[in-house]
C-alpha cells in the first residue's frame, strides 16, 4: 500500500508563548463560487518546535503529523526567514 503525502503549509508565527509549540498563521486564497471574488482567509494551527528556534514574525513551513496532543498536529521543518530582531 502507498503512503499518503503529507500536506505541508507555509506561514508566518504569532506566537511562541508556549514550550516547544508555535501557532502559525497559514493565509489561503479562494475565489467566491457565486460572486467570482477574490477572498482571503486564514487558519492557525498549533505546530511543535523541538528547539524553541521560532521567533514571532519568522515565515515557517510545516508539515502534517501523527497527534503529539490535543492540539497539535503539526511539525515545523524549516524556517524560511529569521524575523528582524534575531539578525540584529
Amino acid at each position: 500500500m502507498a503512503r499518503e503525502m503529507k500536506r505541508v503549509l507555509t506561514g508566518t508565527v504569532v506566537s511562541n508563548k508556549m514550550d516547544k509549540t508555535v501557532v502559525v498563521r497559514v493565509a489561503r486564497t479562494y475565489r467566491h463560487p457565486l460572486y467570482g471574488k477574490v477572498v482571503k482567509v486564514h487558519k492557525k494551527y498549533h505546530a511543535h518546535d523541538e528547539n524553541n528556534s521560532c521567533q514571532e514574525g519568522d515565515e515557517v513551513r510545516i508539515l502534517e503529523t501523527r497527534p503529539l496532543s490535543r492540539t497539535k498536529r503539526w511539525v515545523v521543518i524549516e524556517n524560511l526567514t529569521q524575523s528582524a530582531s534575531e539578525n540584529a
